[in-house]
Formats: C-alpha cells, sequence, structure tokens
C-alpha cells in the first residue's frame, strides 16, 4: 500500500521530533499555526482516550541517566513495586533510567505501569516495562498527562527536566490550580543543596515559609509509602472513588 502524503504542512516540512521548536520559534504563516493548533487538540484527545481507565495514579520523575545497579535505579525499582502494592498505578515518563526503573517494579509486583514518552530529536524510546505507552510531540501536553492522573509525585534525582517537572508540580500546588498532593523527595544528600536554597529563598521572602512543607524528603522507600498512604490514599478516599464506565459506543478499552 502506497503511503498518502500529509496535507498538514508542518508535517511536511519538520521532522517529527522537531515540530515543538518549529512551533516556539516565533509567529508562523497562519496556515501552518492553525494546523498546530489541531495538531495539538489531536495529541490531547489521543491522551485522555488512553489514559482515561488507568486509575488512581503516582507519578515518578528522575533521571534518564542512571543504569541498573545504581543506588537511585535500585530504589526506583523497589518504590515502583511498592507503589503498585498499595494500589496505585505508576506513571513516568516512559524513558531509560528511573523512568524505566520505576516502571519495572511495578511491573514485577505484578501491578499497572504507564509510560508518557517524549520525540526528541536523539531519539528517547519507551522502556520495555510498560503496559501502556502515549508518545508526545509536544513536552507541555506531556506534563499536563503526568500531572492529571496523579494523587502523589515522587521525585528521584535528576537533570533539567527533573527540575522542570518538580518544580511544575510544586508551583500548581501552591497557586491551587490542583489540590495540595504529596511531593516526596527521594535521597537526602541529593536534594540538601535544593532545600537550603528553598529556606534561602523563604528567609528573603520570596517564598513563604510554609511553601517549604509541600516537600516530604527522605532516604526510605517505607516512609516514603507512608506518607502517600497517609496523605493520598486516606486524605482523598480513594478505595470510595468511582471511576467512570468503558463506552462501547466509543470503543474504549481498559
Amino acid at each position: 500500500m502506497v503511503s498518502q502524503p500529509s496535507s498538514d504542512p508542518v508535517q511536511q516540512i519538520t521532522p517529527p521530533a522537531l515540530i515543538e521548536r518549529f512551533f516556539l520559534e516565533g509567529p508562523q504563516p497562519r496556515r501552518q499555526e492553525s494546523w498546530m493548533v489541531v495538531r495539538i487538540v489531536r495529541e490531547f484527545l489521543t491522551a485522555f482516550r488512553a489514559l482515561h481507565f488507568v486509575g488512581p495514579c503516582v507519578t515518578v520523575f528522575g533521571s534518564a541517566r542512571f543504569k541498573e545497579g545504581h543506588v537511585y535505579y535500585d530504589q526506583a525499582r523497589r518504590l515502583g513495586g511498592a507503589l503498585s502494592e498499595i494500589g496505585f498505578t505508576v506513571m513516568t515518563g516512559g524513558g531509560p533510567g528511573i523512568m524505566e526503573a520505576a516502571n519495572r517494579g511495578a511491573q514485577e509486583a505484578g501491578g499497572r505501569s504507564i509510560g508518557c514518552n517524549i520525540l526528541l530529536p536523539q531519539e528517547q524510546d519507551a522502556n520495555p516495562y510498560v503496559d501502556r505507552v502515549v508518545t508526545f510531540r509536544y513536552f507541555f501536553v506531556r506534563k499536563v498527562m503526568l500531572v492529571k492522573y496523579s494523587y502523589a509525585f515522587v521525585v528521584l534525582p535528576g537533570g533539567f527536566g527533573t527540575m522542570d517537572e518538580l518544580f511544575e508540580s510544586l508551583t500548581l500546588i501552591q497557586t491551587g490550580k490542583i489540590k495540595n498532593f504529596p511531593v516526596v523527595l527521594i535521597g537526602t544528600q541529593y536534594w540538601q543543596p535544593l532545600l537550603d536554597f528553598l529556606r534561602t529563598m523563604a528567609d528573603i521572602g520570596t517564598v513563604h515559609a510554609a511553601d517549604l512543607d509541600l516537600c516530604f524528603v527522605t532516604d526510605s522507600i517505607e516512609d516514603a509509602m507512608a506518607h502517600i498512604q497517609e496523605h493520598a490514599l486516606e486524605r482523598f478516599g480513594l478505595r470510595q472513588r468511582r471511576f467512570p464506565q468503558r463506552s462501547s459506543l466509543l470503543r474504549e478499552e481498559a
């Protein structure tokens, strides 16, 4: 079968992994910008359909660079299993490193494992431990999905992307855009310089001192689970929550 060329002018001239760069390069011809809006809406709708029935999630953030055998990889793997054992679906960015480890731990414990992967110029492939993966062109659409379905956020050591995801979550909580879901930082030594800087910010007055309590910092997976149990499971009554029914008309799957 011969595939038909796309009618989307943006897709015709831009590799998929670079479409977001094209979008952010300032004004474009109106026709191309209209097609980008259509593409963004379509990406949201695809993700909504794919993730509608994943159940209550905990999103795990962390570096893509840690390999199996590294202490942070091993912690994330244990974390994924522990989250599954208390009934959560584990959601990650779907890539390697910490993301792979958390998804792997969830699968090994018999839980659900979800990946929200991103197309990058250097080709980040989804890790093999996801039961369902949604691949995004746009970082901002992906970030919405990583937050939308989750009742807690666990952050292990990571780089710029991890910091972006951490502060996005904290900002949404601080401004009341989402509820006060628990944010757990694992790795006290790694996070200490950041915590010191946040205290400096509070001393200067750029954040409230109470904002420092938005993060729970620990080295213990058991303590992290106890915190999530109290501040997510019990606080939001997830055992009693009714979830949407699947529609055969819309051909929705589990």
